[in-house]
């Protein structure tokens, strides 16, 4: 495979960015059409909030966005630009869904993304929250329970038609991958046929996001390692050109319709410049941002495109590579971020059968739990709010009963606002949207020592840093700038400093109870307990009072010096 160095170009648009390198004069070419999503999350409607964004003449406008229909109607649209084409995920396709789609276990968003012409989905975190063996059965189809949800609710599951990719997910007692690592698809035939190898992985922490159960028995490598691997079996397999889907990102200031990779960072980085210089083209995910950056502007002995299209179906990338197959080589790489308007295009088909889902989800979305005093605002990993102090009570008072004294939420986990309704009125819709997992609440005894370890957790450098979210009665202050283990400044459980000494019972989810996060102290507690689901606990609190007081903040305080 013939490599070859290109100037790059930017050529703006309206409503789309674009990053290209000009063509070669080969006499013959092919151009493949690539379209490029990430993090559907199970997005079949737009999005409850509506998108600003700015036209060419400067005039800002608040849009609504996405939706299976319009994602639809727009992929075929940009799919007929060319001959030849591939869609393309780079993976958390399902999972942290909104009700209509995890109601259903997000059999509706595989059968969707049928219908749609996926082609292939990298693996990404959340494809693993339900475990590995529910995955299979995204894969596979058929109605076997793996879950406390009821699968094949409304219609028999044939599972996906498109391809799941894992190239570094491996079973530990095999080595054989959980799904194939990669794929080989053909255009053309005789001496215009060219050849498109497509690699598809997750990223290597994915065990630290999801709950441990549901990868035990499986080891996740290193992402560049494994996608090298691939380049050098695809290219002896014939490829001219090579795509990776990966579900690792980056983060960028720049608006979507301007390419460029000024600014750029995340931890996709130390996996670009390690990656095989053969690759022609890395669709990621993860971050929930929107760039296109031509790489080789930061390293110009590699000559592929990055990409990344957003949240939820909000825009797609449209992607076109051009090949000579008789060098074997992409002669030119192109890419723009398309917004996908939910007041634009439609596909019927498509808006049909989600609504056939909306109405079977609809009678238990709008059911009312109770009333809040206030709309919430999620947590950020480090942030104290009064929705994760709501949950944090509400989970307590759910574990009394089994001697529970302390509650900790993950923020993470907290997936969305608590948006009321008129009069405060709060229905499962808005409860589920907050904590989509459907996570069982787990009660353990802990040593004063343990609870200490577990709180300086929080603060290392295994993973994010994260503060939970604690019930009433529990402060914490701490103090960034002071060493590793000894960040925690003070802990106290109802005024009174905890005792190393002591046992205390805390609650804390399933997914935490695992080690999930890396908060790996919590699966050293005795005594265990097993009570109601997180959503059930939520609900039960709404009934205790005709209206719910947002908690105050205040729980927990940073002495970091500013």
């Amino acid at each position: 495979m013939l490599r070859k160095t290109f100037a790059f170009l930017a050529l703006p648009l309206a409503l789309a960015g674009c990053a290209t390198l000009p063509a070669a004069t080969a006499p013959e070419t092919v151009r493949v059409r690539i379209i490029g999503i990430n993090d559907f999350h199970g997005n079949l409607q737009p999005l409850g909030r509506k998108l600003t964004i700015t036209d060419a003449d400067g005039t800002r406008e608040e849009v609504r966005v996405a939706g299976a229909a319009a994602l639809a109607s727009a992929i075929e649209s940009h799919r007929a630009q060319d001959k030849y084409s591939l869609v393309i995920s780079a993976g958390d396709l399902i999972s942290a869904s909104p009700l209509i789609s995890s109601l259903f276990l997000d059999e509706p968003t595989i059968t969707a993304m049928n219908r749609i012409g996926l082609d292939f989905n990298a693996v990404g975190n959340h494809e693993f929250d339900r475990g590995w063996k529910e995955l299979r059965r995204m894969q596979d189809g058929g109605c076997d329970k793996n879950t406390l949800r009821t699968p094949c609710a409304i219609e028999p599951f044939a599972g996906a038609k498109f391809s799941f990719l894992a190239a570094n997910v491996a079973f530990k007692d095999s080595g054989q991958t959980l799904f194939p690592a990669s794929a080989m698809r053909s255009f053309g035939k005789g001496r215009g046929e060219v050849k498109i190898g497509i690699i598809g992985l997750t990223l290597k922490d994915t065990p630290m996001l999801v709950t441990p159960s549901g990868v035990a028995g499986l080891d996740f490598s290193d992402e560049a390692n494994a996608i090298n691997g691939q380049v050098a079996r695809l290219e002896g397999d014939g490829a001219d050109a090579i795509v990776v889907a990966i579900h690792q990102g980056l983060f960028s200031d720049q608006p979507y319709d301007r390419p460029s990779c000024d600014g750029i960072n995340g931890e996709l980085l130390d996996i670009l410049k390690r990656l095989d210089p053969r690759v022609d083209l890395v669709i990621s995910g993860h971050t929930h941002q929107f760039y296109i950056c031509d790489y080789s502007t930061i390293d110009p002995s590699r000559h592929f495109l990055v990409t990344s299209a957003g949240y939820g179906g909000s825009f797609l990338t449209d992607i076109a590579l051009t090949i000579d197959p008789k060098a074997g080589d992409v002669v030119a790489r192109e890419a723009h971020n398309v917004l996908v308007r939910a007041d634009g295009p439609s596909d019927p088909d498509i808006a049909t059968y989600v609504g056939k889902y909306a109405a079977a989800a609809s009678a238990e979305a709008n059911r009312v739990v109770g009333r809040v005093s206030g709309a919430a605002d999620k947590a950020g990993s480090m942030d104290e709010t009064a929705l994760g102090n709501l949950v944090a009570d509400a989970q307590l008072a759910a574990t009394r009963e089994a001697g529970a004294q302390i509650a900790f939420m993950n923020n993470s986990g907290l997936r969305a606002a608590l948006e009321p309704g008129a009069d405060g009125q709060v229905t499962f819709a808005n409860i589920y949207a907050v904590q989509p997992f459907a996570n069982t609440l787990i009660t353990r005894s802990y040593t004063g020592r343990q609870l200490l370890a577990l709180l300086e957790q929080e603060f290392d450098d295994e993973g994010i840093h994260q503060t939970f979210s604690a019930s009433e009665g529990f402060a914490l202050s701490y103090d960034m700038s002071r060493p590793i283990g000894s960040r925690v400044v003070g802990a106290t459980l109802n005024g009174r400093a905890i005792d190393p000494d002591a046992t205390y019972r805390i609650t804390m989810n399933s997914f935490l109870a695992a080690g999930g996060d890396g908060f790996t102290v919590f699966k050293d507690g005795t005594d265990t307990v097993t009570g109601p689901l997180d959503l059930d606990a939520m609900e039960a609190y709404f009934a205790t009072a005709p209206l719910i007081q947002l908690p105050a903040t205040g729980r927990i305080t940073d002495l970091t010096a500013k």
